[in-house]
């Protein structure tokens, strides 16, 4: 079994910025892509970025030249800094990991970008 664990959510002002961590753990031989979605608020959830087990990054163009997204692969853990965040940022952000061709969901954490 493997569970996702997120971390660093929480309310920030616009042009802010916050750093997510995922972390997983179990059954976590293989870890091949780790991502980020997020669920705004009445919508459907939406790919924010993803890194491939060698390291290549890929972005929604929505988050393009603000996010980045890395990995720690020793410490089975995604990272996704997020700099001069936009309400429309606020969402529900979860990590996701494929492992042996099966994907796995953290439980999510709220990104809140208010004034």
């Amino acid at each position: 079994q493997v569970q996702l664990e997120e971390s660093g959510g929480g309310l920030v002002q616009p042009g802010g910025s916050l750093t997510l961590s995922c972390t997983a753990s179990g059954s976590t031989f293989n870890i091949n892509n780790m991502g980020w979605y997020r669920q705004p608020p009445g919508k459907e959830r939406e790919l924010v970025a993803v890194i491939s087990g060698r390291g290549s990054p890929n972005y929604a163009d929505s988050v393009k030249g603000r996010f980045t997204i890395s990995r720690d692969s020793t410490k089975k853990t995604a990272y996704l800094q997020m700099n001069s965040l936009k309400p429309e940022d606020t969402a529900v952000y979860y990590c996701s990991a494929v492992i042996y061709g099966e994907r796995y969901w953290g439980k999510g954490t709220l990104v809140t970008v208010s004034s």
